[in-house]
This record gives C-alpha cells, structure tokens and sequence, in this order.
C-alpha cells in the first residue's frame, strides 16, 4: 500500500470537480427558472426508482459491514452503518409513494429520507476521523447494540408514520426551504462536506481511488440533501435527489467492483488494522514425513490425508477464537488476538494447540501409516497488515515472532506442542518439560523452548 503521492493528476480533478458540480449548477437553473422545473408525477418510477437505490446501499451497506466483523475495522464499520440507515430510510420513503402503503401522503414517510441522510451524514464523518485505538475498539465492542439501536428507530418511525402520530399526521410533508427543512440540511451538508475533505486526504495518501470515489458519494449525497430541502415535489429538481442518491451509491459499487476480491476494502481500513503492530500468538502446525509420505502415495491419497486432518483439527482451533490464517501444503498457520481482542491468546492457542493434537492424534491412530503434526506456539509483538500488490493481496502477521513459532513447530516431539518462553510465561501452572536452549537461523540469541504436556485448566 504507498503511503504518498497523488491518486489523480491535477486534470483530472479538475474534471472531477466539475463533474460533481454540475447537479448543483442543474439545481440552481432549476430554481432559477421556474418554467425549466418541468412537473412530472409517475408513482411506479418513483417506487421503483427509490427502491433500487434502497437496495443499492443495502447491498452495500452488507458487503462492507460483513468486511468490517471479518477485520474488526471500526471505519468500515461506520460506513456499512452509513449505507444501512440511507437505505433503511429510502425504503421508508419508497413506501410512502402514493398507492402503495397509503392513499395520500404522510409526512412520517416523506421526511424519512432527509432523517436517513442526516444519520448518514454524522455516521459518514465519524468515519472520516482518527479512529485508531480506543475508539475503535469501543465501537467494535458495541456493533451488535448499534445495529439493533438503528434498526429499532426505523422500526419506531415506520409505526409512529402509519399510526398517524402527531407531529408526523400531517397529510402534506414540510415544505421546501421550511424551517424545518433546513434545520435537517445545513448540519448534513457539513458533515457530508467534512467527510469529503477527510476521505480526499487519506485518497491522496493512500493512493487510493475507492477513497475518492467514496469522496465522491459524500458529495453527491450532500447535493442531494440540498435538492430535498428545496425542490417542489414531483418537479424535475425533485427527481434530481433521487438520482444523485443513486448515482453515489453506484459509483462506489462501480468502484468495488474493479478492485481483487482479496481484502477488497483494505484502501478504506483503519492505519492499526492495515499497518499496525500488536501482541499475538502464532501456532505453527505441519506434518513430520510428508515428503516421504508424498513420494510414497498418488496425489489423491495425499490430498485425502490432508482433508481428513484439517476436517478434524479445524473445528478445535475454531472454538479457541483462532483465526486461520494460511495453509501452506501440509502446514497451518493460526493466530490469536489479531482481529479480535483476545487478552488471553497466549491461554487460546495452547488450548488450541492441545487440542489440535488431540483431535489428529484420533485420525492418526485409524491410519498408523499417516504422518504425525508437530506443533509450536510463540507469543509477542506482530506486524499485522494487508501485504501482496495487485490482484494478490493478503492479510497475514509478519514479525520474529512469527518466526520463532515456526521454528519453534520444528523443535516440538512428532505428536506434541512446543512453546516458546513468552508463550509459558502466559501459562501459570502449565506442566512442561524443557527442550532447552536452540539456535535459530538467522537469529543471534537462542531460543529457549519448552514442550507443553498439559494446562492447569484442562480437564
């Protein structure tokens, strides 16, 4: 990932500035000239044409939200919050197409779409700021309670909109450029402006053109609160919003779809979640003999063994949190408290180590003839970020760390756990044996290693 230079040549932000000018430029003849402002009131577009763009940005909203659990990354996840509640208030405002829900209008249903985007707005720039840390991490510890805090103010609206309540009984919605209209507009337009700014910097950091492009969204978004503010209903600058709302959920789409499906939203992560250094533990597994194994065997036999194993080994890590980072042939290689807070991880992988031993030495003893794993665990600072260019992009840990767990797998007895010194200063009461001190490769301290035969809490 470059860390500087210009994503766009000055001409072409030049274009680019022009371009997303000219719906403002459309809107102000508009207004200007009363008689351009051509009247046109289709229901079935509008439902369609609102409904579309709501499934736009639902479809979006799922797809970076799903990216943002698999990370941990609090941005994305604002921004998948961002996408929802645009869309969960679009839908509202599709409803509210005359014929559909109701006979009339409603204004609980018509004023649903500027709500949505004021709630987009703060959501878009509480995304644009410095999130790295503790407010990330305080975000992501509440994404279940502010998915469920949004869905339960949709669901508030659209019963306080059919029941008729008063203020939202009105027959007829608020007027433009009413009082209550601008009171929506001016503080989304400056947050969506703010959030353009700031994803403008990170693009020209980066390098980034998903960053512009969801620059670019912030703006279309901001001219579309503008347009709902001010235009008369069912008028050509009243169909305007509707098309700017989908054009910017679409050009993101557009923009997405360009990029490899491998961390496709990595331009957009948090600096800690792409780049950043934190404490973790490895587990390091591979089979002593495969080669041999391999030589002796049909590639269909070898391919079985392997199956078999991860099919029995998989399932156990998986209960301790791991997070399966790479097989490589007949090795695995499995982290912990990567991207989740685990402040136990050193407990998580020997547990997991135990296990996985546990669970192949049970496919061993059905097929004596198999080769058996060795297993080494190592804990202490990794660099964890996106590496690889191109359409080959990985997120992986890297580090001494890392390398000592690998060596460590190498020192551990056909069938047992090796662990490194960190590991076991993390395991009060664990029962070991040393291995002594070992010379690593390319390293000038030894490595003192211990083999793990139990764990003071397993049963």
């Amino acid at each position: 990932m470059a860390e500087s230079g210009a994503v766009l040549s000055p001409a072409t932000s030049a274009v680019l500035g022009v371009t997303l000018s000219l719906p403002l430029i459309g809107l102000a003849v508009l207004l200007a000239a009363p008689s351009t402002d051509v009247h046109w009131e289709h229901r079935p577009s509008h439902f369609w044409l609102v409904l579309g763009t709501a499934a736009v940005s639902a479809v979006l909203g799922w797809t970076i939200g799903t990216a943002a659990e698999r990370r941990r990354d609090a941005r994305l996840f604002l921004v998948s919050m961002a996408f929802v509640s645009a869309a969960a208030f679009l839908g509202l405002h599709a409803l509210a197409t005359p014929g559909v829900l109701l006979a009339g209008s409603n204004a609980g249903f018509v004023v649903a779409t500027p709500v949505g985007l004021v709630l987009a707005s703060a959501l878009a720039a509480a995304s644009s700021l410095r999130l790295d840390g503790t407010p990330a991490r305080w975000i992501m510890a509440r994404t279940a309670l502010l998915r469920g805090a949004l869905l339960l103010l949709v669901a508030a609206w659209a019963v306080w909109s059919l029941s008729s309540w008063p203020p939202l009984d009105e027959p007829e919605p608020p007027e433009s450029g009413s009082a209550f209209m601008v009171a929506l507009a001016v503080p989304a337009i400056a947050m969506f402006a703010f959030a353009a700014w700031r994803y403008v910097l990170l693009a020209q950091q980066r390098r980034s053109v998903l960053l512009i492009a969801i620059a670019a969204a912030w703006v279309l978004l901001a001219e579309a609160m503008l347009a709902v503010t001010v235009a008369r209903n069912w008028h050509a600058s009243w169909w305007e919003w509707h098309v700017l709302m989908l054009t910017a959920f679409a050009a993101i789409a557009v923009a997405v779809r360009q990029l490899p499906d491998s961390e496709r939203f990595s331009e957009l992560y948090l600096d800690e979640v792409a780049r950043g250094t934190r404490e973790a533990s490895v587990l390091f597994a591979d089979l002593e003999g495969f080669t041999s194994f391999s030589e002796a065997h049909p590639p269909d036999a070898v391919r079985t063994m392997l199956n078999t194993y991860f099919e029995a080994v998989v399932p156990v890590v998986r209960q301790e949190g791991a997070r399966l980072d790479k097989f490589i042939g007949d090795a695995v290689m499995v982290t912990f408290n990567v991207t989740t807070e685990q402040p136990d991880h050193a407990a998580r992988a020997a547990r997991a180590a135990l296990a996985f031993q546990s669970s192949s030495a049970d496919v061993a003893a059905e097929h004596p003839e198999w080769p058996r794993f060795r297993v080494g665990v190592n804990t202490g600072p990794v660099a964890v970020g996106v590496v690889g260019g191109g359409d080959s992009l990985g997120y992986t840990v890297l580090g001494d760390t890392v390398n000592v767990a690998a060596r460590l797998e190498g020192l551990a007895p056909v069938g047992g756990v090796a662990i490194g010194g960190a590991t076991l200063r993390a395991l009060p009461g664990a029962q070991v044996s040393p291995l002594g001190p070992v010379a690593v490769k390319g390293r000038r301290e030894s490595v003192e290693a211990w083999r793990l035969v139990a764990l003071d809490d397993a049963p």
